[in-house]
């Protein structure tokens, strides 16, 4: 079978278009409305993903367009900002339940904070752990995960619980099984798409959350462009009301 741009193209549009007819409807709602309460009561929104799913993460913290009253972070800061050395970032340290209250050690969590966590399998103990972690602590959950994915696969959590039946809100990111949608043939598959549909969510739930802001005759919080004049005046502003909060550039 022959496999083209064409085809990835169709299935990561048919995808885009599904996901953008759901939040027209609501679907995002709730987890817009978690998020506009969080920064109302001075909070910021923690947004955590590991391996490709890092890319959710950078969307939603940091990012030009974006909402300054974020942070992302990852198993990374054990070393940036912890006690470990980067020898010990291997792939398999996502799969650890037992490195979480050590990783949250170094995040600077308020009160009002929200969390949206995006994992494609839902069930890797890191982000499972930092889940449960956040609920134990009073915080509202917003999960972004395949749920088609997850339902197939086994926890790997010592509590046996996936991502999804953690959060409050759970998104689909409609990556299949896999992550693949296309055959090269009967041995290999192509075409992951969950990178392209979490970066889609993370945007329209920017959307959601500055629309509701301006709705309400207020400025929302969003970087502008520090290559366009006034860019790093701008930014840099607003930074400062959540200084200590909030970490950039690492």
């Amino acid at each position: 079978m022959t496999v083209t741009a064409a085809d990835l193209l169709r299935e990561t549009t048919t995808r885009l278009e599904r996901l953008a007819a759901d939040a027209d409807a609501g679907a995002l709602d709730t987890a817009v409305a978690y998020m506009v309460e969080a920064l109302d009561a001075g909070g910021v929104l923690q947004a955590f993903g590991t391996g490709h799913s890092q890319a959710f993460a950078m969307e939603i913290a940091g990012r030009a367009g974006g909402l300054i009253p974020t942070n992302s972070f990852s198993l990374t800061d054990l070393v940036l900002h912890g006690n470990r050395q980067t020898s010990e970032l291997t792939a398999t340290l996502e799969r650890e339940p037992s490195l979480v209250d050590e990783l949250m050690q170094t995040v600077p969590v308020g009160e009002h904070d929200v969390f949206l966590i995006a994992s494609n399998s839902g069930v890797n103990g890191s982000i499972v752990g930092t889940a449960l972690w956040a609920k134990e602590r009073g915080h509202r959950v917003i999960a972004v995960t395949s749920l088609e994915h997850t339902a197939r696969v086994q926890p790997k959590h010592p509590s046996g619980k996936r991502l999804s039946e953690i959060a409050d809100v759970v998104i689909d990111n409609l990556a299949p099984y896999g992550d693949t949608t296309l055959d090269i043939n009967d041995d290999v598959r192509v075409g992951a798409v969950s990178s392209m549909t979490g970066a889609f969510i993370a945007q329209s739930l920017t959307l959601g959350v500055a629309r509701t802001i301006a709705a309400r005759g207020e400025v929302p919080p969003v970087y502008i462009s520090a290559n366009i004049p006034g860019g790093d005046e701008h930014n840099s502003a607003l930074e400062a009301l959540y200084r200590g909060r909030i970490r950039r550039g690492t």
